[in-house]
C-alpha cells in the first residue's frame, strides 16, 4: 500500500510540472525569430489573430512544441522501462544503441527506398521501430548468459559497443550519398527537431496513446522486475516473458520519438532519476512524474537551443547532451 502522503506529494509535483510545461510553452511561443507577442497570444488562439500571427502560431510554433513535448515523454518512459528491466541506472535508449539502430534503419530507408511524400511521415516510426527492435534483440542476445542471466553492466557495455559500430555503419552509408540527403542525416544525428508539422504529430501520437497507459498498467510488474531474479520468480512472475514485453515497449517508444526528433540521448537517463528522487522508486508514482520531466527537459532544451544562436540555433540533442553528459559521468563514477 502506498502511503497517502506520498500520493499527495506526487499529485503536487505533477501539478507543478504541468505548470512548468505550460510556462515553457508560452515562453517558447513568444520568443525567437518567428514569434507571437504575448498580448496577441490569446486572441490568436481564439481565431482573432492576423494571417501572420496564425501562421506563426499554428504552422511553426505549436507543431514543434507538441512534437518536442511528446518525444521527450516517450524517451523518458523508454528510459524508465530500460532501467527497471535491466536493474541498471545507466540504461538509456540513446546510450545503449537503440536510438542508433533506429537511425541506421531510417538512413537505409531514406537513401535506398523510393519514398512517396504522403506515406513518408507515417512510415518513419515503423521503420525506426524495426531497426531499433533488431538492435535491441542483438544486444539482448550478446548480453544474456545461460549461467548468469542478463547482467546489467554487460548489457550497457554491449549496447555502447553496438552504438559505436552502428554509428560507423551510418557514416559508411552516407559517404556516397547526395549532399541534400547527407545534410538531412547529419541533422538527424545531431538531434535537430525536424518533424515540425502536424502530420508528424499524427504519426507519433498513436504510439504514445497506446504505450503510455499500457506501461502504467504494467507498473507493478516493473516493480517486481526491478527486484532480484530469484525474488521475482518466487512471487510467480514470468521474468523473461515480462522482460521481453517491456523491452519491446521501450523500443517502440524510443523509436517513435527519434524518428521525428533525431538522435537524442540522455533524456531517458535523467528523467527517471529525477522522478525517483522526488517521489521514490515505486513505478506507480514515479512513471507519470518521469514522463512530464522528460517532456519538459526536451522542450526546455529545444527552446533554449533555438534562441541561443540566430537563425538556426543549436540542435536540441546537443543541448540535452551538454546537460546529460556530465550527469552520465557522475552516475558512472557513483555506481
Amino acid at each position: 500500500m502506498i502511503h497517502p502522503s506520498l500520493v499527495r506529494r506526487q499529485r503536487l509535483i505533477v501539478g507543478l510540472l504541468a505548470f512548468l510545461i505550460l510556462l515553457t510553452v508560452i515562453v517558447g511561443i513568444g520568443i525567437g525569430y518567428s514569434s507571437v507577442s504575448y498580448d496577441r497570444l490569446l486572441p490568436t488562439l481564439l481565431g482573432n489573430g492576423t494571417f501572420k500571427e496564425e501562421f506563426v502560431l499554428f504552422s511553426i510554433r505549436l507543431p514543434r512544441i507538441i512534437i518536442t513535448l511528446l518525444a521527450g515523454m516517450a524517451l523518458a518512459l523508454a528510459g524508465s522501462i530500460l532501467q527497471g528491466i535491466t536493474r541498471n541506472d545507466l540504461a538509456d535508449p540513446g546510450i545503449i544503441g537503440i536510438n542508433t539502430g533506429a537511425g541506421v534503419a531510417i538512413t537505409v530507408f531514406f537513401l535506398f527506398v523510393p519514398i512517396e511524400v504522403g506515406s513518408f511521415v507515417y512510415m518513419l516510426p515503423l521503420v525506426a521501430f524495426i531497426g531499433a527492435l533488431l538492435t535491441a534483440c542483438l544486444i539482448y542476445l550478446f548480453a544474456y548468459s545461460r549461467q548468469t542471466g542478463l547482467q546489467p553492466v554487460r548489457l550497457v557495455l554491449t549496447g555502447v559497443g553496438f552504438s559505436m559500430a552502428l554509428s560507423g555503419i551510418m557514416v559508411v552509408l552516407i559517404s556516397s550519398a547526395d549532399r541534400e540527403k547527407v545534410d538531412f542525416i547529419a541533422s538527424w544525428l545531431a538531434g535537430n527537431i525536424w518533424g515540425t508539422d502536424w502530420p508528424f504529430i499524427l504519426a507519433l501520437l498513436p504510439w504514445l496513446v497506446v504505450l503510455i497507459p499500457f506501461t502504467i498498467y504494467k507498473a507493478n510488474r516493473l516493480n517486481l522486475l526491478a527486484l532480484s531474479e530469484p525474488v521475482s520468480v518466487g512471487v510467480g512472475l514470468s521474468v523473461e516473458k515480462e522482460r521481453l514485453v517491456m523491452l519491446f515497449t521501450a523500443v517502440a517508444l524510443a523509436a517513435s520519438a527519434v524518428s521525428v526528433t533525431g538522435g537524442i540521448a540522455f533524456v531517458g537517463l535523467m528523467a527517471p532519476h529525477i522522478a525517483k528522487a522526488l517521489v521514490g522508486p515505486r513505478n506507480q508514482l514515479f512513471l507519470p512524474v518521469a514522463i512530464l520531466i522528460g517532456g519538459w527537459l526536451l522542450l526546455f532544451a529545444d527552446t533554449l537551443g533555438r534562441n541561443i544562436v540566430d537563425p538556426s540555433g543549436i540542435p536540441a540533442g546537443i543541448m540535452v547532451a551538454l546537460i546529460g553528459g556530465p550527469y552520465f559521468m557522475y552516475l558512472l563514477l557513483k555506481k
